[in-house]
């Protein structure tokens, strides 16, 4: 994986260079060889921060990391970055496990009669249906699975999802990558009130609740 290592009024050890590129190789196992990443190191009011994003063909990740060191702020990113692509690989392998009998349609032969031989025989587990006065053409039966899957609700506490201060649209989006949430409900300076949710392919969705 291709790695950009960006310092904001601080200093990268090559030991900590080594470490990233480690952990990096981890997600590039989960998303592929061909994504590429960025890792920005700064400091905030004696505060390590590390701010993460890897871009595959088809999925991007960003996370941010806070500690007292900069190798505590990288693990949290890296374990974020590392969440989000397992999820979204999961969701991706999800969709294409289809039943069995889901995938199977097999269409029932036609008979056709020597004595008229223009004109496919009725069999009993399926009747043709007339397209016009000429042509007759069969159905074809699809079998379903006999149980629906369930899926099983994920429930949160109700102060773990709401936003206690107002922010920008922009904060609201990392604030969601840095808590690992799928859901934030959050208010903007004018006291308009947004949720904003992760889909199940991934990308993020505001609500604006009237």
């Amino acid at each position: 994986m291709e790695v950009e290592f960006t310092a904001r009024q601080v200093k990268i050890s090559k030991a900590l260079r080594t470490k990233a590129e480690e952990g990096l190789e981890r997600i590039a196992q989960i998303m592929g060889k061909t994504a590429h990443a960025s890792v920005i190191f700064g400091e905030q009011r004696h505060l390590q921060i590390v701010e993460l994003t890897v871009i595959a063909r088809s999925q991007k990740v960003v996370a941010n990391g806070k500690g007292a060191t900069q190798g505590a702020a990288l693990k949290e990113a890296i374990d974020h970055a590392e969440n989000q692509a397992l999820r979204h690989r999961d969701r991706k392998l999800g969709s294409k496990r289809l039943p069995k009998e889901e995938k199977e349609a097999t269409a029932l032969p036609v008979v056709r009669s020597k004595s008229r031989a223009g004109q496919p025989k009725v069999t009993d587990e399926a009747k043709p249906v007339r397209a016009s006065s000429k042509t007759r053409a069969s159905i074809a039966v699809h079998s379903f699975p006999a149980r629906a899957a369930v899926v099983e609700p994920h429930v949160l506490k109700g102060t773990e999802a709401i936003a206690l201060k107002p922010m920008t649209i922009e904060e609201a989006v990392k604030e969601t990558e840095f808590r690992d949430r799928d859901l934030l409900v959050f208010r903007n300076g004018a006291g308009d009130l947004f949720v904003l949710h992760r889909r199940r392919d991934g990308e993020m969705e505001l609500v604006e609740v009237p």
